[in-house]
């Protein structure tokens, strides 16, 4: 199911600054969450397994059942908003997975989104939302009061994550101008096309053409490009969202949640 990815110079250099013998993966099925026995199969791959456990008191009664399996303590690779690659640090080494979907992809943009989940290893943050909140997830989750379904607050708190960590990943892609330029221009080129759709994501939102967890989607998955985010999600485009974190985005869903129901 897994073969291990070739690897392009600059890719490799990347791996060796940010994330020192992690493996690189392409995965024969696409997935949000890897089958337990498919991802049971890394464990032919990489020295050990180390399968992420957390406090029952950090859910929510209501969280969405994907949220419960992960807490639960099963080796869980994979979930709801990864996207095209998903990584762990459940696997040691680290395990960076490339999926079918980005078949028929420019080459160049997946090699940015490879390079961009070697860069998140290397930060030592957690994985997943959940490790990002912790026990103030259930406060996040409230904070939404009616505004949000349990989907939705899922939803939101993962891109509000990707917002945290594009804070600090797009320092280091504005630095490789000289040092890695095809995943330069990847990055820029990314970003500028996204410049479009946050342009009129207001509007579509107050149209009823894009719901709100939707549009947090895009708008803090261009936090990493350093664009210019719409309201209300350029407050999480911010030194102290950076700073203060989970309790940081509680404050803003409760107020973003308060002005907008």
């Amino acid at each position: 199911m897994f073969t291990e990815r070739p690897l392009s110079d600059s890719l490799a250099g990347v791996r060796e600054s940010h994330a020192p013998g992690a493996l690189v993966l392409d995965c024969d099925r696409d997935f949000e969450t890897l089958p337990p026995a498919q991802a049971e199969d890394l464990g032919l791959l990489v020295d050990s397994l180390d399968p992420v456990t957390v406090p029952a008191e950090w859910l929510p009664q209501d969280a969405p059942d994907v949220l419960q399996r992960y807490a639960g303590g099963d080796f869980t690779v994979g979930m709801p908003g990864d996207g095209g690659v998903a990584w762990t640090r459940q696997t040691d080494p680290p395990v960076v997975i490339v999926k079918p979907r980005l078949e028929g992809s420019p080459e160049s943009f997946v090699d940015f989104l490879v390079a961009e989940a070697l860069v998140q290893v290397g930060l030592g943050e957690p994985e997943h939302f959940l490790g990002f909140f912790e026990d103030r997830y259930p406060e996040f989750d409230a904070a939404a009061g009616d505004f949000l379904d349990p989907v939705g607050v899922y939803q939101v708190a993962a891109a509000c994550y990707d917002a945290y960590l594009g804070l600090q990943t797009r320092d280091v892609f504005a630095g490789w101008g000289e040092e890695f330029p095809d995943l330069f221009d990847a990055w820029l080129d990314a970003g500028e096309r996204l410049e479009p759709r946050l342009s009129g994501l207001n509007e579509a939102v107050a149209q009823g053409r894009t719901d709100f967890g939707d549009a947090a989607e895009l708008a803090c998955s261009a936090v990493k490009h350093a664009g210019e985010i719409p309201k209300p999600f350029d407050a999480l485009d911010t030194a102290a969202y950076r700073d203060h974190g989970a309790a940081y985005a509680v404050e803003w869903l409760s107020r973003t949640a308060g002005a907008l129901e």
